[in-house]
Protein backbone atom coordinates (compact mmCIF):
# COMPACT_ATOMS: atom_id res chain seq x y z
CA UNK A 1 0.00 0.00 0.00
CA UNK A 2 1.71 3.39 -1.29
CA UNK A 3 2.10 6.09 1.46
CA UNK A 4 -0.57 8.20 -0.02
CA UNK A 5 -3.17 5.66 0.04
CA UNK A 6 -2.46 5.03 3.64
CA UNK A 7 -2.53 8.46 4.35
CA UNK A 8 -5.86 9.18 1.77
CA UNK A 9 -7.33 6.27 4.65
CA UNK A 10 -6.53 8.52 7.13
CA UNK A 11 -8.25 11.26 6.32
CA UNK A 12 -10.97 9.86 4.14
CA UNK A 13 -13.43 8.78 6.74
CA UNK A 14 -16.25 9.69 5.96
CA UNK A 15 -16.64 22.98 9.09
CA UNK A 16 -20.00 26.08 11.17
CA UNK A 17 -22.84 28.03 9.62
CA UNK A 18 -20.77 31.15 8.98
CA UNK A 19 -19.89 33.91 6.52
CA UNK A 20 -16.83 33.10 4.68
CA UNK A 21 -14.46 35.88 4.29
CA UNK A 22 -13.31 36.95 1.15
CA UNK A 23 -10.24 38.34 2.20
CA UNK A 24 -6.94 36.21 2.50
CA UNK A 25 -5.97 35.22 6.21
CA UNK A 26 -2.75 35.27 7.76
CA UNK A 27 -1.06 31.91 8.87
CA UNK A 28 1.52 32.27 11.47
CA UNK A 29 3.41 29.27 11.15
CA UNK A 30 6.12 28.06 8.19
CA UNK A 31 6.05 31.34 6.42
CA UNK A 32 7.99 30.19 3.71
CA UNK A 33 5.88 27.53 2.48
CA UNK A 34 3.65 27.40 -0.44
CA UNK A 35 1.63 24.95 -2.53
CA UNK A 36 4.06 24.96 -4.90
CA UNK A 37 6.98 24.46 -2.34
CA UNK A 38 5.78 22.45 0.23
CA UNK A 39 6.65 18.84 -1.63
CA UNK A 40 10.34 20.16 -2.03
CA UNK A 41 10.74 21.36 1.07
CA UNK A 42 9.81 17.93 2.93
CA UNK A 43 11.54 16.10 0.35
CA UNK A 44 14.86 18.11 1.49
CA UNK A 45 14.23 17.12 5.01
CA UNK A 46 13.99 13.07 3.84
CA UNK A 47 17.43 10.96 5.18
CA UNK A 48 17.87 7.75 4.11
CA UNK A 49 19.92 4.86 6.78
CA UNK A 50 21.03 1.49 6.21
CA UNK A 51 17.99 0.40 8.27
CA UNK A 52 14.45 1.56 7.90
CA UNK A 53 12.68 0.19 10.66
CA UNK A 54 8.48 0.94 9.99
CA UNK A 55 6.17 -0.10 13.27
CA UNK A 56 2.88 -1.30 13.55
CA UNK A 57 0.37 -1.54 16.17
CA UNK A 58 -1.62 -4.66 15.13
CA UNK A 59 -5.13 -4.59 16.91
CA UNK A 60 -8.04 -7.20 17.24
CA UNK A 61 -11.35 -5.73 19.09
CA UNK A 62 -14.56 -6.99 19.74
CA UNK A 63 -17.65 -5.19 21.45
CA UNK A 64 -16.40 -2.17 21.90
CA UNK A 65 -15.26 1.06 20.11
CA UNK A 66 -11.56 2.71 21.19
CA UNK A 67 -8.99 5.44 20.40
CA UNK A 68 -5.38 4.68 20.42
CA UNK A 69 -2.58 6.68 20.91
CA UNK A 70 1.14 6.91 21.14
CA UNK A 71 2.73 9.60 24.22
CA UNK A 72 -0.60 11.07 24.19
CA UNK A 73 -1.39 11.86 20.49
CA UNK A 74 -4.15 10.20 18.67
CA UNK A 75 -4.01 7.82 16.20
CA UNK A 76 -5.86 8.82 12.89
CA UNK A 77 -7.30 5.91 12.50
CA UNK A 78 -10.83 5.22 13.32
CA UNK A 79 -11.29 2.38 15.35
CA UNK A 80 -15.17 2.30 14.89
CA UNK A 81 -15.84 -1.15 14.39
CA UNK A 82 -17.73 -3.69 16.38
CA UNK A 83 -15.23 -6.19 15.99
CA UNK A 84 -11.74 -6.05 13.22
CA UNK A 85 -8.48 -7.26 13.28
CA UNK A 86 -6.04 -5.31 12.02
CA UNK A 87 -2.60 -2.77 11.92
CA UNK A 88 -1.47 0.62 11.53
CA UNK A 89 1.47 2.63 11.31
CA UNK A 90 2.89 4.35 13.83
CA UNK A 91 6.24 6.54 12.88
CA UNK A 92 4.53 9.59 12.15
CA UNK A 93 4.10 9.98 16.16
CA UNK A 94 7.36 8.45 17.06
CA UNK A 95 9.81 11.41 16.96
CA UNK A 96 13.07 10.03 18.29
CA UNK A 97 14.17 6.98 19.94
CA UNK A 98 13.04 5.93 23.73
CA UNK A 99 10.55 4.99 25.63
CA UNK A 100 6.72 5.48 24.56
CA UNK A 101 3.68 4.76 25.81
CA UNK A 102 0.86 3.40 23.58
CA UNK A 103 -2.58 4.21 25.72
CA UNK A 104 -6.23 3.21 24.58
CA UNK A 105 -9.80 4.66 25.76
CA UNK A 106 -12.67 2.40 25.31
CA UNK A 107 -16.19 2.94 24.92
CA UNK A 108 -19.51 0.94 24.73
CA UNK A 109 -20.23 0.54 21.09
CA UNK A 110 -23.75 1.30 21.55
CA UNK A 111 -25.76 0.39 18.16
CA UNK A 112 -23.90 -1.41 15.01
CA UNK A 113 -24.56 -3.35 11.90
CA UNK A 114 -22.19 -6.55 13.72
CA UNK A 115 -25.03 -7.07 16.43
CA UNK A 116 -29.02 -6.85 16.99
CA UNK A 117 -28.13 -6.17 20.53
CA UNK A 118 -26.97 -2.40 21.78
CA UNK A 119 -24.31 -2.10 23.81
CA UNK A 120 -24.94 0.61 26.55
CA UNK A 121 -22.15 -0.19 28.41
CA UNK A 122 -19.26 -2.48 28.06
CA UNK A 123 -20.00 -6.17 28.34
CA UNK A 124 -18.32 -9.04 30.20
CA UNK A 125 -16.54 -10.53 26.86
CA UNK A 126 -15.44 -7.00 25.09
CA UNK A 127 -12.44 -7.85 24.02
CA UNK A 128 -9.23 -5.83 22.69
CA UNK A 129 -5.89 -7.07 22.32
CA UNK A 130 -2.48 -5.22 20.30
CA UNK A 131 0.95 -6.13 19.43
CA UNK A 132 3.86 -3.89 18.77
CA UNK A 133 5.62 -5.38 15.27
CA UNK A 134 8.30 -3.57 12.89
CA UNK A 135 9.45 -4.37 9.44
CA UNK A 136 12.46 -3.09 7.65
CA UNK A 137 12.04 -1.40 3.94
CA UNK A 138 15.84 -2.16 3.60
CA UNK A 139 15.00 -5.73 4.32
CA UNK A 140 12.34 -6.94 2.69
CA UNK A 141 12.96 -10.89 3.31
CA UNK A 142 13.53 -10.55 7.49
CA UNK A 143 10.33 -11.72 9.02
CA UNK A 144 8.77 -9.02 11.15
CA UNK A 145 9.93 -8.62 14.59
CA UNK A 146 7.89 -8.36 17.43
CA UNK A 147 8.01 -6.42 20.10
CA UNK A 148 5.68 -6.65 22.69
CA UNK A 149 2.01 -8.25 22.98
CA UNK A 150 -1.12 -6.52 25.26
CA UNK A 151 -4.58 -7.99 26.59
CA UNK A 152 -6.97 -6.57 27.83
CA UNK A 153 -7.29 -7.45 32.24
CA UNK A 154 -9.36 -10.05 33.04
CA UNK A 155 -10.47 -11.85 35.84
CA UNK A 156 -11.93 -15.50 36.80
CA UNK A 157 -15.22 -16.49 37.58
CA UNK A 158 -16.61 -20.15 38.58
CA UNK A 159 -19.74 -20.35 36.40
CA UNK A 160 -20.22 -23.72 38.19
CA UNK A 161 -17.93 -26.28 39.57
CA UNK A 162 -14.60 -27.06 38.05
CA UNK A 163 -16.21 -24.38 34.95
CA UNK A 164 -13.96 -21.05 34.88
CA UNK A 165 -14.89 -18.01 32.59
CA UNK A 166 -12.24 -14.79 32.21
CA UNK A 167 -14.66 -11.54 32.20
CA UNK A 168 -13.48 -7.96 31.30
CA UNK A 169 -12.77 -6.03 34.27
CA UNK A 170 -14.76 -3.20 32.77
CA UNK A 171 -18.00 -4.55 32.62
CA UNK A 172 -20.89 -2.75 32.77
CA UNK A 173 -18.99 0.24 32.79
CA UNK A 174 -19.31 3.29 30.61
CA UNK A 175 -15.60 4.16 29.94
CA UNK A 176 -12.04 2.18 30.13
CA UNK A 177 -8.40 2.91 29.74
CA UNK A 178 -5.19 1.98 30.03
CA UNK A 179 -1.47 2.08 28.41
CA UNK A 180 1.93 0.26 28.38
CA UNK A 181 5.12 1.27 27.93
CA UNK A 182 7.63 0.17 25.38
CA UNK A 183 11.60 0.60 24.26
CA UNK A 184 11.57 1.88 20.39
CA UNK A 185 14.34 2.74 18.15
CA UNK A 186 13.97 4.64 15.36
CA UNK A 187 17.16 6.11 12.99
CA UNK A 188 16.09 9.60 12.97
CA UNK A 189 15.77 12.39 15.58
CA UNK A 190 13.38 14.87 14.73
CA UNK A 191 11.51 17.81 17.47
CA UNK A 192 7.85 17.71 17.24
CA UNK A 193 6.85 21.57 17.18
CA UNK A 194 5.21 21.47 20.44
CA UNK A 195 7.26 19.57 22.25
CA UNK A 196 8.00 22.71 24.70
CA UNK A 197 4.58 23.77 24.24
CA UNK A 198 2.04 25.16 26.71
CA UNK A 199 0.38 23.17 29.10
CA UNK A 200 -3.35 23.86 27.70
CA UNK A 201 -4.93 22.53 31.00
CA UNK A 202 -4.07 24.78 33.24
CA UNK A 203 -5.87 27.88 31.62
CA UNK A 204 -9.53 29.04 31.93
CA UNK A 205 -11.39 26.27 30.19
CA UNK A 206 -14.29 28.92 28.89
CA UNK A 207 -11.49 31.26 27.51
CA UNK A 208 -9.89 28.53 25.74
CA UNK A 209 -12.45 27.08 24.14
CA UNK A 210 -13.57 30.80 22.96
CA UNK A 211 -10.46 31.08 21.88
CA UNK A 212 -9.87 27.40 20.37
CA UNK A 213 -13.10 28.57 18.64
CA UNK A 214 -12.28 31.79 16.66
CA UNK A 215 -8.81 30.05 15.29
CA UNK A 216 -11.02 26.84 14.14
CA UNK A 217 -13.29 29.24 12.21
CA UNK A 218 -10.06 30.99 10.78
CA UNK A 219 -8.83 27.67 9.71
CA UNK A 220 -12.27 26.95 8.62
CA UNK A 221 -12.31 29.69 6.15
CA UNK A 222 -8.75 29.15 4.82
CA UNK A 223 -10.19 25.84 3.43
CA UNK A 224 -13.17 26.98 2.13
CA UNK A 225 -11.81 29.77 0.76
CA UNK A 226 -9.36 27.53 -1.38
CA UNK A 227 -6.11 29.36 -0.02
CA UNK A 228 -3.78 27.04 -1.05
CA UNK A 229 -0.92 28.43 -0.07
CA UNK A 230 -2.32 28.97 3.72
CA UNK A 231 -3.35 25.09 3.77
CA UNK A 232 0.27 23.77 2.98
CA UNK A 233 1.49 26.11 5.57
CA UNK A 234 -0.64 24.54 8.20
CA UNK A 235 -0.05 20.90 6.84
CA UNK A 236 3.19 21.41 6.12
CA UNK A 237 4.63 19.85 9.54
CA UNK A 238 2.85 16.92 10.09
CA UNK A 239 3.39 16.02 6.60
CA UNK A 240 6.58 16.31 7.06
CA UNK A 241 7.00 14.35 10.35
CA UNK A 242 4.79 11.40 7.86
CA UNK A 243 7.11 11.54 4.79
CA UNK A 244 10.40 12.09 7.18
CA UNK A 245 9.38 9.00 9.54
CA UNK A 246 8.97 6.75 6.68
CA UNK A 247 11.71 7.58 4.39
CA UNK A 248 9.92 8.40 1.46
CA UNK A 249 11.13 9.20 -1.89
CA UNK A 250 10.69 12.70 -3.56
CA UNK A 251 9.22 10.86 -6.24
CA UNK A 252 6.28 9.68 -4.15
CA UNK A 253 5.78 12.60 -1.96
CA UNK A 254 5.22 15.24 -5.44
CA UNK A 255 2.58 12.77 -6.69
CA UNK A 256 0.82 12.44 -3.33
CA UNK A 257 0.56 16.24 -2.63
CA UNK A 258 -0.33 16.71 -5.78
CA UNK A 259 -3.12 14.60 -5.91
CA UNK A 260 -3.95 15.87 -2.47
CA UNK A 261 -4.27 19.21 -3.81
CA UNK A 262 -5.35 18.70 -7.31
CA UNK A 263 -8.13 16.10 -6.28
CA UNK A 264 -8.99 17.18 -2.77
CA UNK A 265 -8.60 20.82 -2.18
CA UNK A 266 -8.78 22.56 -5.68
CA UNK A 267 -11.70 20.26 -6.27
CA UNK A 268 -15.37 22.16 -7.13
CA UNK A 269 -16.66 19.30 -4.91
CA UNK A 270 -15.13 20.19 -1.80
CA UNK A 271 -16.96 21.72 0.68
CA UNK A 272 -16.22 22.41 4.58
CA UNK A 273 -18.95 20.59 6.77
CA UNK A 274 -20.27 23.53 9.61
CA UNK A 275 -18.76 23.40 13.42
CA UNK A 276 -21.01 21.89 15.25
CA UNK A 277 -21.60 19.64 18.20
CA UNK A 278 -17.79 19.18 19.50
CA UNK A 279 -15.96 19.49 22.66
CA UNK A 280 -12.83 20.24 23.86
CA UNK A 281 -10.25 17.39 24.34
CA UNK A 282 -6.28 17.82 25.36
CA UNK A 283 -3.81 15.76 23.65
CA UNK A 284 -0.28 14.99 24.33
CA UNK A 285 0.40 16.08 28.02
CA UNK A 286 -1.91 19.26 27.74
CA UNK A 287 0.17 20.29 24.69
CA UNK A 288 -2.11 19.55 22.01
CA UNK A 289 -6.16 20.57 22.25
CA UNK A 290 -9.30 19.98 19.67
CA UNK A 291 -12.41 20.69 19.08
CA UNK A 292 -13.66 17.22 18.27
CA UNK A 293 -17.18 15.80 16.86
CA UNK A 294 -19.50 14.89 20.08
CA UNK A 295 -21.70 11.87 18.47
CA UNK A 296 -22.54 8.54 18.77
CA UNK A 297 -22.61 8.12 14.98
CA UNK A 298 -18.97 5.71 14.57
CA UNK A 299 -18.42 6.93 11.01
CA UNK A 300 -17.73 10.42 12.60
CA UNK A 301 -16.62 9.88 16.41
CA UNK A 302 -12.87 10.49 17.06
CA UNK A 303 -12.23 12.82 14.75
CA UNK A 304 -12.03 16.96 15.28
CA UNK A 305 -14.84 19.49 13.77
CA UNK A 306 -12.50 20.27 11.27
CA UNK A 307 -13.92 18.29 8.06
CA UNK A 308 -15.34 18.97 4.45
CA UNK A 309 -17.30 17.12 1.81
CA UNK A 310 -16.13 15.93 -1.36
CA UNK A 311 -16.67 13.52 -4.55
CA UNK A 312 -13.69 10.98 -4.90
CA UNK A 313 -12.75 7.94 -6.31
CA UNK A 314 -16.78 7.38 -7.63
CA UNK A 315 -18.42 8.78 -4.24
CA UNK A 316 -18.86 11.58 -1.99
CA UNK A 317 -16.46 11.29 0.98
CA UNK A 318 -15.71 12.85 3.97
CA UNK A 319 -12.22 14.04 4.83
CA UNK A 320 -11.65 14.62 7.61
CA UNK A 321 -9.07 17.71 8.17
CA UNK A 322 -7.46 16.29 11.71
CA UNK A 323 -5.45 19.81 12.31
CA UNK A 324 -4.59 19.94 16.49
CA UNK A 325 -3.56 22.79 18.14
CA UNK A 326 -0.64 24.15 20.52
CA UNK A 327 0.73 27.48 22.05
CA UNK A 328 4.62 28.07 22.07
CA UNK A 329 6.07 28.62 25.47
CA UNK A 330 6.08 32.80 25.47
CA UNK A 331 3.32 33.52 22.87
CA UNK A 332 -0.21 33.76 22.93
CA UNK A 333 -1.65 32.41 19.72
CA UNK A 334 -2.92 28.55 18.31
CA UNK A 335 -0.54 27.11 15.74
CA UNK A 336 -1.50 24.00 13.81
CA UNK A 337 -0.18 20.53 13.85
Amino acid sequence: MNTFTKYMQSILLGISLMACSQTANSVNQNSKITADNIADEISKQVKYYPSEKIYTLGYSNDKCYFEMFVDGIKLTKAFNKALGNTAVEINHVLFKSGKHTISYKMYPLGKSKEYDEVFNTLVEDTDLDFDLKSYDLKNEKAPDTEYMTYSLPKKKEEIAKGYIKEKFVGVGKTFYEGNVDVTIDVPYNSEAPFENAMDLRKMNKNELETKLLKKYKEVWSIYQNKEYDNIAKLEYNSLKDLYVSTYESKEVINKNINILFTEMYKSSTFKMQPIEKYKLEFFADGKLVALMLDTDDNRLRGNTALWAKVNYDGGTRGIFLNRYFYIPQGKSEFMAY
